[in-house]
C-alpha cells in the first residue's frame, strides 16, 4: 500500500501544482482554458493514437470486459439517477450527478497512470474502459437532456450525438490508430518520434490541467457533493469489480486495470457538459473538486486491493 501510495503521489503533485497556479492566478482561467485544450487535442490524441497503432484489434476488443464495464457502471449510473429522483431533482439534474458518479477522469489521469503502474498492457483494458464512457454514457447525458427540453428522442438528437462522438479527438485517435494498425504497415521512425514526443506532453499537462481547473471549482452543495464523490469512488469501482469478477468474469490483469480506472475521480468534462447545457455546473464542479481530492488515499487503496488479484 505504501509503495503504490508513493507511486501514485507524483500524479497528485503536479495536479496540486496546477491547483497552486490557478488559487495564485499564475494561471488565468483563460490560461487553462487554452492549456486543457491544447492538451486534449494535440499531446493526448498523439499518446492514444501511437498506443492504439501499436495495438492489434484483437488485443483491446474483448467482450466480456466490454459487458462488464459497461454494466458495473450502468448500475452505478441507475443508483445516482433513483436516488436523485427520491430528491425530486429532473431528469436533467438527474443525468449530470449520474455522470459525476459514474465517470472518471480516464483521458487525463487514468491513461498515464494506469501505464505507469501496470505497464503498456494496461492500453487495451484502458481503451475499452474510455471507449465506453465516451460512446455510451457521454451520449446517454446528451440524449436524457434533450429529452427532458422537449427535443426527444429525435434525429436531431441523435445527429448531436453523432457529431460529438465524430468531433471527438479522442474517438478518432483510437479510432485512426486501429485503422492503423489494422494496415499492419510500421510507423515510420520519424512519424513514431513525433507522436512519442507530443505526446510526452500529455501528461504532465494534463495533470496540471486537472490542477489548475480545479482552483475555480467551489465546494457548494457539498452533502450532495459529497454523495456523488462516494459513488464514483467506492460504489463504482465496487460495480465495475462485481460486472468484471463475478458477472462475466475476465481475466485477472484487465480485471485489475478496469476496477482501478472506474476508482478515479469525477472527469471535468462532466462540468463542461453541465455548464455547457446550464444544469447543476455547481454541483458538478463540487463533485469534482471533492473527489479529486479524496482520491489521494482511496485510489491507491483500491489499486493495492487489487493487485491481489494478479
Amino acid at each position: 500500500m505504501t509503495e503504490i501510495f508513493f507511486r501514485t503521489l507524483p500524479f497528485f503533485a503536479i495536479i496540486g501544482l496546477g491547483y497552486w497556479a490557478g488559487r495564485t492566478r499564475f494561471f488565468t482561467e483563460e490560461a487553462t482554458a487554452f492549456l486543457t485544450k491544447f492538451v486534449f487535442f494535440f499531446p493526448l490524441s498523439a499518446m492514444i493514437f501511437r498506443f492504439a497503432a501499436n495495438l492489434s484489434f484483437s488485443e483491446i476488443f474483448d467482450p466480456n470486459l466490454i459487458l462488464g464495464y459497461l454494466v458495473g457502471t450502468l448500475c452505478v449510473y441507475v443508483i445516482a439517477t433513483v436516488v436523485a429522483g427520491l430528491r425530486r431533482q429532473d431528469i436533467s439534474t438527474a443525468a449530470v450527478e449520474a455522470q459525476c458518479a459514474a465517470i472518471g477522469n480516464v483521458g487525463f489521469l487514468g491513461i498515464p497512470m494506469m501505464v505507469l503502474l501496470f505497464g503498456d498492457a494496461a492500453v487495451g483494458p484502458m481503451m475499452i474502459v474510455l471507449a465506453v464512457d465516451l460512446v455510451v454514457f457521454s451520449s446517454l447525458i446528451v440524449v436524457l437532456i434533450n429529452i427532458h427540453r422537449g427535443a426527444g428522442f429525435s434525429a436531431a438528437t441523435l445527429r448531436l450525438v453523432g457529431l460529438g462522438l465524430l468531433k471527438n479527438p479522442m474517438i478518432l485517435s483510437i479510432v485512426g490508430g486501429l485503422a492503423w494498425s489494422a494496415g499492419q504497415v510500421p510507423i515510420p521512425t520519424p512519424m513514431n518520434d513525433f507522436l512519442a514526443i507530443l505526446g510526452g506532453a500529455a501528461t504532465p499537462g494534463a495533470l496540471f490541467a486537472i490542477g489548475a481547473s480545479l482552483a475555480s471549482k467551489s465546494a457548494e452543495r457539498v452533502e450532495v457533493a459529497g454523495w456523488l464523490s462516494f459513488s464514483k469512488l467506492v460504489l463504482h469501482p465496487a460495480g465495475v469489480a462485481f460486472g468484471v469478477l463475478w458477472l462475466m468474469p475476465v481475466a485477472p490483469f484487465s480485471a485489475a486495470v478496469a476496477i482501478s480506472a472506474a476508482a478515479l475521480p469525477v472527469a471535468g468534462n462532466v462540468y463542461m457538459l453541465a455548464q455547457h447545457y446550464g444544469v447543476a455546473p455547481q454541483r458538478a464542479s463540487a463533485a469534482i473538486l471533492i473527489s479529486t481530492m479524496v482520491s489521494i488515499v482511496t485510489v491507491p487503496l483500491v489499486i493495492a486491493w487489487v493487485n491481489t488479484l494478479l
